[in-house]
């Protein structure tokens, strides 16, 4: 698909899919097949339980265009897992690009056996006490159909001891996630004794399917990994404000300024490769290793939070959200992770790294699956290709849709009109793309926040080699339009670096777009100069 010159189009920003990126990533990525054919582990899902963890879970697999069943019996459940999905969706505007399916359905049931029947994956996420998430589990185990899967969002309850009461419990694991679910892609696979291999490979499989990095937890053990990492964090975090070393605001800004920046992209152990120099690991241990014996921790006491220190750290706490609300919060650290997730989909030369490169190889699945890519279309008029809502990334100061933003659109227009012609990451992969080459935006009026858009091509001409075509940004309940581009691409040989014949099956699926355009008239503005008077 296309991009500027061979690299990547000045249309290219970190909130999109980068096509130039694309083309390179073409090929690469795993999704599970077997026979040829791609395989959907699932279908229809249940959450039972709709609080932070459970109405997010619901949020990440409704984007994802699976149909969920929830089941909560909190008398405002619907309210509060609305906001989150509201969150969830604008999160999504800004995380990608890339087509999104067809959004699932919602729908909320009055028993955990309504909630679970016909459905692949259940999740499990009430509170966290033992005979009720043991109690609730048998519960669905009951009522769900033999090959269902069900995931427990325990924090650090060992799944052999959810799993005991159940007549099925091979088919029960641990599928602990970290919140935003709808965001932050790692959920930690743990099986009990009773688990099949079978389960967590499905479960590995179907994680991969909607976004998510499933590790496996290799045993099962209390808290599992990455809530040991945090309690002995937390741990220490709680006696430095004990002792009045600093206040949470500080603890915070040690944290998000420092090692919580590497942590984000690289971890622990390989971040501390690097601080070992060309040494390595073995010699960070070697120097570093003997300060593990100095009384620096207080991990083997624990801080007695009594009343005195609770209110401490709640009124520090208060001072530092500086009246946010958890809502503004949320959407504060949603539009941050974002941002962390697409500078990794940027680095290590734009093959991506960690979240980034995740997130990279889901896009690539949705661009591969269409969403919402028209598979026919009426070539007397011009093509409706793209329609997007201007969300909170995309805006200036004064609320407006920044400059770059226009040109995004204009190039995922380009990019829809690809894929209708055969133009896809297959054709990519295999050496050949259209490239823009020429580009000539007007400004004609003002898109803003929230507002409703959609975006209509006219092929102007066209050869074996060359497309010319004029696209128009409108409002979608007016019609009204707001910015128009004319673009030339030309097809190419990536591999030798030049400008080819386009093959005859692509030449074939544009031919009858371009002969239907050719009977429309020419476009206000087509042919401009920057400058010319109106």
């Amino acid at each position: 698909m296309g991009s500027s010159r061979g690299t990547e189009r000045i249309r290219s920003h970190p909130s999109l899919p980068l096509v130039g990126r694309a083309a390179r990533r073409a090929g690469r990525g795993s999704y599970d097949k077997r026979d040829g054919e791609e395989m959907t582990i699932i279908t229809k899902a249940a959450c039972v339980g709709g609080g932070v963890i459970g109405g997010a879970w619901a949020a990440r697999f409704v984007l994802a265009g699976i149909d969920v069943n929830i089941f909560d019996p909190h008398p405002e459940a619907e309210r509060i897992i609305g906001e989150v999905m509201a969150n969830a969706e604008r999160a999504y505007g800004m995380l990608t690009m890339a087509p999104l399916p067809p959004r699932g359905k919602l729908t909320f049931c009055k028993s955990v056996q309504e909630a679970v029947q016909d459905v692949d994956w259940i999740q499990e996420s009430v509170p966290e006490r033992l005979p009720l998430k043991r109690g609730v589990i048998t519960e669905i185990d009951a009522a769900a159909k033999p090959d269902a899967l069900i995931g427990s969002s325990t924090s650090g309850l060992l799944p052999s001891d959810l799993q005991s009461e159940m007549k099925h419990p091979e088919r029960m694991f641990v599928a602990h996630p970290y919140n935003p679910v709808y965001l932050l892609p790692l959920v930690e696979l743990v099986g009990g004794k009773k688990t099949s291999p079978e389960t967590i490979r499905r479960a590995e499989e179907a994680v991969a399917e909607i976004g998510m990095k499933g590790v496996v937890i290799a045993k099962e053990i209390e808290a599992f990994v990455g809530d040991r990492l945090l309690e002995a964090l937390w741990r220490e975090a709680l006696w430095l404000i004990q002792d009045d070393i600093c206040d949470t605001e500080t603890l915070d800004d040690v944290m998000r300024y420092s090692f919580g920046m590497r942590w984000a992209q690289m971890g622990l152990f390989e971040t501390y490769r690097i601080a070992g120099g060309e040494a390595g690991m073995r010699h960070f241990l070697a120097q570093f290793g003997p300060c593990l014996k100095w009384p620096w921790t207080k991990f083997t006491d624990v801080v007695d939070l009594d009343d005195t220190l609770v209110e401490k750290i709640g009124a520090q706490s208060d001072a530092q959200a500086a009246g946010r609300s958890i809502r503004e919060l949320e959407r504060i650290r949603d539009e941050n992770l974002v941002g962390i997730m697409q500078a990794l989909k940027a680095g290590n030369g734009g093959e991506g790294w960690g979240a980034g490169k995740l997130l990279a190889d889901f896009e690539k699945r949705l661009w591969a699956q269409g969403g919402n890519q028209p598979k026919s279309f009426d070539a007397s008029g011009p093509l409706r290709l793209v329609e997007t809502k201007v969300n909170a990334a995309w805006v200036d100061y004064n609320g407006h849709m920044t400059e770059h933003r226009y040109l995004q659109l204009f190039g995922d227009t380009s990019d829809a009109l690809l894929r209708l012609i055969g133009v896809d990451f297959a054709y990519v992969a295999a050496g050949h793309s259209y490239y823009t080459v020429e580009t000539h935006i007007r400004h004609l009026g003002e898109a803003k926040l929230g507002q409703a858009l959609y975006t209509t091509l006219q092929i102007l001409a066209s050869d074996e080699k060359r497309i010319h075509f004029f696209t128009r940004i409108h409002d979608t309940v007016s019609g009204e339009v707001i910015a128009t581009a004319e673009q030339m691409m030309l097809h190419v040989d990536a591999h030798a670096g030049k400008s080819v014949a386009a093959p005859a099956e692509v030449l074939e699926k544009l031919k009858p777009i371009a002969e239907g355009h050719a009977r429309l008239g020419v476009p206000d503005g087509a042919g401009r100069h920057v400058g010319q008077k109106r």
